[in-house]
């Protein structure tokens, strides 16, 4: 059920998310970085950033399959890394911290 909600919403998403992404402005961003669980291809990866880029405050996003990561560059006036995650796990994946040992 939340693949098929993640693949309507990617249509929905159609060629808007082919606009480009507005520059990162350092002084009010912050970056996160996640591993996530739940993709199972490369098209669940490009999914995730497509539909992170649409949400308000995201400033750039990169999922990766292999590395089962993404990293978010957001503006924490705008959006929040909670409501980021909630946003994530509505699209049937789930989010953790990376391990830096």
């Amino acid at each position: 059920m939340q693949r098929r909600r993640f693949v309507q919403m990617m249509t929905l998403a159609g060629a808007g998310s082919l606009v480009a992404v507005e520059a990162v402005n350092a002084g009010t961003t912050k970056s996160v970085s996640w591993r996530v669980k739940g993709f199972t291809c490369v098209t669940c990866a490009v999914g995730l950033e497509t539909m992170l880029r649409q949400q308000k405050g995201v400033k750039w996003v990169k999922a990766t399959y292999p590395e089962a990561q993404v990293v978010i560059q957001y503006d924490p006036s705008s959006v929040t890394e909670a409501t980021l995650k909630e946003f994530i796990s509505e699209l049937g994946f789930s989010v953790e911290p990376e391990d830096h040992a």
